[in-house]
């Protein structure tokens, strides 16, 4: 016996004997249905480790230290342990003896890491997540007897972090799972995940669905599963089990400030996972619909002004002259809430639902324009860039140098006509149109909403303005009105679109 692991064992008595009082009081149904065992039985030779190799320069420094908690963990990295864990002592010299063989110098070296993933063909087709199996230069699949078989990537999405292997399957027959239906998901339903944390090999552990739909800002297409289920390092890629033994998610991602599990888990739902391979083992590759529109958030303000109630859709900021929606007469302004029957509750809601949709199908498109609903036409193309999210982009909101041309003063901005002088300041091109920005007011509502100088207001409550006499005719007759805050639709110099509701206060 090591001294390590006498070490190890004097540290555990006492936490040991501390959680033997509390185990027998704890219910019996808290350890979770009986059911748990039968499954992992079931399914664990479906669940393989990924292996993976990469030539690295060992100029570029150690990094794993900086590979994100989901990672699959690399070999000869030391699991992050919390300084004060039992574990520490142990796990440091284990890795210690690991790294035995493994020079200082600055040639290149091999860095080998450790994931997971599931057969889900048994001519060896497995799944895992694309970050696991990203850069390598020879990819092998390990099973659960401890079969190491060389395999080749299929096709990789770096968009769903999704990736399908292929290897030639041994002389025994393969296990492979199915994927079950996760929209039939339930918030506390019991739920199992497989996979090889700590390069441990394969690792059972069970909690609950805590959330679905979680958006964690990782892609345009989040739509996570959150679990408490155990995921640590190396979990990556395996598969997150009901307890009818199918696949209803991919572990995918941990918030961890350790880099072990909190409880705070992600899995990319079975929904997305099974369009996303089956494309990518049609094609090599994911082929996803595109509207050709860029859009926004539907704020409360900007609902009010718009007079959507209640605030919901995604609001059109621009429409690409090349694109779809353009010929079936969507504009900036619009509001889509329906696309193909699917309700667009919110503006990630479009993304994900014109993504889901085939290439060259026609679909409805119902948006709400100044209060009416209205249904489009649209045939969807290819996407390229995509639907992408409006992101205001910081400026100044200093004064700008001496200015020759007479300015007028609103909602906290200074603005004047679009000149010749103002034209080259700002660098705006002459396709934009409107009132120039030339100051903002730091306390002001609009430095809140970052709106700079060298912004372009092209229109006021969905009306065009040409000059700033038009801009303060038109908010000082919104406040006569009574309307609580103002719709401006403003450019960038180069033409970019977005909405900002102003208040009126």
């Amino acid at each position: 016996m090591s001294d390590a692991f006498q070490a190890l064992t004097r540290r555990m008595l006492p936490l040991a004997a501390a959680i033997g009082f509390a185990v027998v009081a704890t219910p019996a149904f808290a350890r979770g249905p009986d059911g748990i065992a039968d499954v992992a039985e079931k399914v664990i030779d479906a669940v393989v480790n990924i292996s993976t190799s990469q030539t690295v320069d060992a100029k570029g420094g150690d990094e794993e230290k900086s590979s994100p908690p989901s990672r699959g963990n690399k070999r000869g990295a030391n699991p992050q342990l919390p300084p004060d864990s039992p574990f520490s002592e142990f796990f440091d010299e284990f890795f210690k003896n690991r790294r035995g063989g493994m020079g200082n110098g600055n040639s290149p070296r091999k860095v080998n890491s450790l994931g997971s993933g599931f057969i889900i063909d048994t001519d060896g087709t497995v799944v895992t997540n694309n970050h696991v199996i990203a850069d390598a230069d020879e990819i092998n699949v390990i099973l659960n007897d401890g079969t190491k078989i060389k395999a080749e990537l299929i096709g990789r999405d770096k968009k769903s972090d999704l990736a399908v292997l292929k290897f030639t399957p041994p002389e025994k027959k393969l296990t492979a799972v199915k994927f079950g239906d996760s929209d039939k998901l339930r918030l506390g339903e019991w739920v199992i995940a497989i996979g090889n944390p700590f390069s441990l090999g394969g690792t059972v552990t069970a909690g609950i669905v805590s959330a679905r739909n979680r958006d964690i800002n990782s892609g345009p297409y989040d739509n996570y599963i959150q679990t408490d289920a155990a995921i640590n390092r190396g979990n990556s890629g395996g598969p997150l089990f009901n307890l009818d033994g199918e696949v209803i998610g991919v572990n995918t991602a941990i918030i961890s400030p350790s880099g072990g599990s909190i409880g705070i888990g992600f899995a990319v739902p079975s929904k997305t996972v099974m369009g996303v391979v089956d494309q990518l083992r049609q094609f090599k590759e994911v082929r996803r619909g595109w509207l050709g529109v860029r859009i926004q958030q539907v704020t409360d303000e900007i609902a009010e002004s718009l007079n959507i109630k209640p605030a919901r859709g995604a609001l059109v900021a621009g429409v690409d002259d090349k694109g779809p929606a353009k010929p079936a007469g969507i504009e900036p302004g619009d509001v889509v809430v329906k696309f193909d029957g699917k309700d667009i509750k919110e503006m990630k809601d479009l993304p994900r639902a014109v993504a889901d949709t085939a290439v060259g199908k026609a679909v409805d498109v119902v948006i709400i324009r100044k209060g009416k609903e209205e249904t489009r036409k649209v045939t969807l193309g290819r996407l390229e860039d995509g639907e992408k999210p409006i992101e205001a982009s910081a400026k100044t909101t200093g004064p700008a140098e001496a200015e020759k041309t007479v300015t007028q003063k609103a909602l906290g901005l200074d603005l004047a006509g679009l000149s010749k002088d103002l034209r080259t300041r700002y660098k705006i091109k002459e396709s934009v149109k409107g009132v120039v920005v030339t100051n903002v007011d730091a306390a002001s509502d609009a430095a809140e909403k970052r709106l700079g100088a060298g912004d372009v207001i092209v229109e006021v409550a969905q009306e065009a303005v040409t000059n700033a006499a038009d801009v303060k005719k038109r908010v000082d007759q919104l406040k006569k009105d009574g309307k609580k805050s103002v719709l401006l639709l403003v450019s960038n110099g180069e033409g970019e679109l977005r909405f900002v509701a102003l208040s009126l206060k």
